[in-house]
């Protein structure tokens, strides 16, 4: 197996960062999409800025490879859906990059959720806090690359989870409310905080906090949880628990090691699995919709101040209308 990678379209304030990637990493870079697409790789990841994905997707997909796109997949449904129906055509896997619910506690959970031993979920509060990641890499604080700030960055995660619990249920409403008071020096108007109310069809509701909240000098990035409320019991998830937590004297500063699974391993080898076997990956493209409607919609939310509702999906588009992951 060869890794090679390439940057053509890196910002012209650091034209040299994917060159300074592959140094860093001992492998080869090739200067331009052609050179790359020519060698007919097997499988792709896109990493691009956020509204760049779809140009990359659908050229690895036109060179009959798998792929795996960062999340969000996109910033329009036009341009996933787009995606989709590429890899569909070409006979290609297309998987989104959510490796929080490839952790042994996420799968205990739902387990605990499927076998019906905590109950149908009455509701979720989820937690995906970090830093402003527009401090280290000023695209996330450019509306247009990025599609939004936080709301776009962070909410994802949390419906993906929400839509591995409820077995791929479209979510029916949602309520979104933000502000930028946590970053006043990044892109107008763009959110840095934000809280999300999503509502589905069996009543669950989930409230998702998605806030850049945590100050560049913590000692993670952030972190991500779930407090689950179920008719028989509430559990709480923790996907990155801390195992140790002291001070450094070499850097003055607190210190924060994380515990639980590798999620971004088990993630790469769910892909590579799926690439060699030609099955269909987990969370696939029609999964990343879903996630990115309820996104979608919070922005709308924010804009009018009102509940969004979302139409049944599968009325428009019987290729959803496939068993849930």
């Amino acid at each position: 197996m060869e890794l090679l990678t390439a940057d053509p379209d890196a910002p012209p304030d650091d034209p040299h960062r994917g060159a300074a990637l592959a140094q860093r990493l001992g492998v080869p870079y090739l200067a331009g999409w052609d050179e790359v697409f020519a060698l007919r790789p097997d499988a792709v990841i896109v990493t691009s800025e956020n509204s760049r994905h779809r140009h990359l997707v659908e050229r690895s997909a036109a060179a009959g490879a798998h792929v795996l796109c960062e999340k969000p997949l996109a910033t329009t449904e036009t341009d996933a859906r787009a995606m989709i129906d590429a890899c569909a055509r070409a006979g290609v896997g297309l998987m989104t990059a959510y490796p929080v619910r490839f952790g042994a506690a996420f799968t205990a959970l739902h387990r605990a959720v499927q076998d019906g031993s905590l109950g149908p979920l009455v509701s979720v509060h989820g937690s995906n806090n970090g830093r402003n990641p527009a401090a280290s890499r000023p695209w996330f604080g450019d509306r247009e690359l990025a599609g939004g700030g936080a709301v776009m960055d962070h909410t994802v995660h949390i419906a993906d989870l929400m839509d591995v619990l409820l077995g791929g249920q479209q979510a029916v409403e949602v309520y979104a409310q933000a502000n930028d008071v946590l970053g006043p020096d990044i892109g107008a108007g763009v959110e840095t905080a934000g809280l999300v109310t999503v509502r589905y069809p069996g009543g669950a509701v989930a409230a998702i906090d998605c806030s850049w909240s945590q100050p560049k000098n913590h000692p993670t990035w952030g972190g991500l949880t779930l407090t689950c409320v179920a008719e028989k019991g509430i559990v709480e998830f923790d996907a990155f628990p801390r195992l140790l937590g002291g001070f450094d004297s070499t850097t003055a500063r607190p210190r924060w090691e994380p515990g639980g699974d590798d999620l971004d391993a088990a993630m790469l080898e769910e892909f590579l699995d799926a690439a060699r076997t030609g099955r269909r990956p987990r969370p696939d493209g029609e999964a990343a919709l879903r996630s990115l409607r309820i996104v979608l919609a919070a922005y709308t939310s924010l804009r009018t101040g009102q509940p969004v509702p979302l139409p049944d999906s599968r009325e428009d588009n019987p290729r959803q209308n496939h068993p849930p992951e």
